[in-house]
């Protein structure tokens, strides 16, 4: 899992997505529910590129991702996204090891 900062990082993942799928978890680091998600994020085993932002120090970064998916900011959320756009997300307790596999099997 890497961890990105930038505003050009994201567009580098989003150009990364016409390519292959690639997972994007937008985590709060104060919020007991996003760490749990982040938990269950980081302990899935998966071969699809796995990326993910603080949105406390990375508001900019967090705002341009919501705005170039056209998805409601929520912490924490997971994006799988394919084709530069998001063919999956997942907010709060959606995020678990189940729905993750499930949105892989569909659309990684």
């Amino acid at each position: 899992m890497k961890k990105i900062q930038s505003i050009a990082e994201w567009h580098s993942i989003v150009e990364q997505s016409e390519n292959e799928p690639v997972f994007l978890l937008k985590h709060s680091s104060t919020c007991p529910i996003s760490a749990a998600g982040y938990r269950a994020f980081e302990g899935f085993e998966t071969r699809i590129p796995k990326y993910y932002l603080v949105v406390q120090t990375s508001r900019p970064l967090s705002n341009e991702v919501a705005s170039d998916l056209g998805i409601r900011h929520e912490s924490p959320q997971l994006f799988l996204l394919k084709d530069g756009k998001a063919a999956w997300h997942a907010s709060h307790y959606s995020i678990s090891h189940a729905k993750i596999k499930s949105a892989v099997h569909a659309f990684g």
